[in-house]
């Protein structure tokens, strides 16, 4: 969908700069690409500043990560990359701190709570550029179908209601996505329901923790193994592959975020949503999700990048971004105008969960490591004859590797 990367510099005879930024796909076809979203900022952007040529290439989420990486190795880094990690990039030095870039009310306007996620050793490289959170979606049809009168609050509420999808001939009564797409967030979500999570508070890896091998023991045993996920091998189901499924009413319920509203719609799914359940039944922690843009040294287009940067993040911007996908802006006045506008009060609910949101440990140099391990083997551990303790130890002795070596 997207040509082959373009090499960064002046344009030849044009006395112009052209800055290359490299972002992520947050459409699910060709009609809704966030290439469209670039091309109406950078048309702005280059009309007020002639001088400028923004040159943006977008790529999926299952392969902008990978491409970025290969051009920093290349010796080609982008000028700016809008993608999943930054600290890898931060720690070897190769990235503008956000006070060389952003205006101070720039710096002043992003979100404290999110804003702290971008930060290595207290400094702030990564820059929030979008937000996320989660909630349980479930199909009213499908649950009225099968008996069910509310949403489930507690783990075995869960497990009752997908039995009852099940018998009713529900083909996925829970959706459970452990493939490479969405493991890491899949993966956190049924931690903190179980009151455990990737790392302690004091910042320390925690996989293998009692708390995670007993989530993993319940996911394999009162849900995989009993065939309330539709497959049985939940480590090959992608996110996307589950949110299709769920537009084609084929889903009973499943962990989704905001944009699986508007995908929901479109086809005319009759939806709602409602907390992630908990062991207990307790409200515990939640995951929010951010996603970043950084900026590279390399091409030496400081002043450049921080006039562009300092444009994208206007509030008419931020807001725009996050209204197309039904995401959560990172700015305070962008969230305050999504609060006061009713047209957006069905995010009002994912506004709310961001209050107590965890995020990805994103700050630490050894996470891009630790999510590929994740995203590789953590369906091993509900899988036929999986063994969470085995699955997690090593995946716990992998993360401790990989702080090691990032120390």
């Amino acid at each position: 969908m997207t040509p082959a990367l373009t090499a960064c510099g002046n344009d030849s005879g044009s006395g112009k700069t052209t800055l290359k930024l490299v972002a992520a796909d947050y459409g699910d076809n060709t009609t809704n690409t966030s290439q469209r979203y670039w091309d109406r900022v950078t048309v702005a952007f280059e009309a007020e500043h002639p001088d400028l040529r923004i040159d943006v290439k977008v790529y999926s989420w299952t392969e902008v990560d990978r491409k970025v990486a290969e051009m920093v190795k290349a010796g080609d880094a982008p000028d700016l990359a809008q993608i999943g990690a930054y600290a890898d990039y931060a720690a070897a030095g190769k990235l503008y701190r956000a006070d060389q870039l952003l205006s101070i009310p720039t710096q002043a306007s992003f979100v404290p709570s999110i804003a702290q996620a971008g930060k290595v050793r207290r400094v702030l490289y990564g820059l929030p550029f979008v937000a996320s959170s989660r909630l349980l979606f479930y199909n009213k049809k499908l649950f009225a179908k099968a008996g069910i009168a509310e949403a489930p609050t507690t783990w075995e509420e869960l497990q009752a209601a997908a039995e009852k999808l099940k018998s009713s001939g529900v083909k996925i009564p829970y959706g459970l996505p452990l493939g490479p797409e969405e493991a890491p967030a899949e993966t956190m979500l049924w931690m903190l329901s179980g009151g455990g999570g990737y790392t302690d508070s004091n910042g320390s890896y925690v996989l293998d923790s009692p708390e995670n091998i007993k989530t993993f023991e319940w996911l394999r045993d009162e849900l995989v193994a009993k065939g309330l996920t539709g497959s049985r091998t939940p480590g090959r189901v992608n996110r996307q592959d589950l949110f299709d499924a769920f537009t084609r009413g084929e889903v009973g319920m499943l962990n989704g975020h905001p944009t699986l509203m508007k995908q929901a719609e479109g086809r005319g799914i009759d939806y709602d949503t409602a907390p992630l359940p908990t062991m207990d039944g307790k409200p515990k922690s939640t995951m929010g999700v951010e996603d970043w843009m950084m900026a590279f040294k390399q091409n030496g287009h400081q002043e450049e990048i921080g006039r562009f940067l300092n444009y994208v993040y206007n509030e008419e911007n931020v807001l725009d971004f996050a209204s197309r996908y039904d995401l959560l802006p990172v700015t305070t006045a962008a969230s305050q105008a999504m609060r006061d506008d009713r047209e957006f009060k069905r995010l009002w609910k994912f506004l709310d969960q961001m209050e107590r949101a965890e995020f990805y440990p994103a700050d630490k140099t050894s996470w891009a490591s630790v999510s590929k391990a994740l995203k590789k083997n953590i369906g091993a551990t509900v899988a036929e004859g999986g063994d969470p303790m085995s699955v997690l130890g090593e995946l716990q002795r992998e993360a401790d590797a990989a702080e090691s070596s990032a120390r």
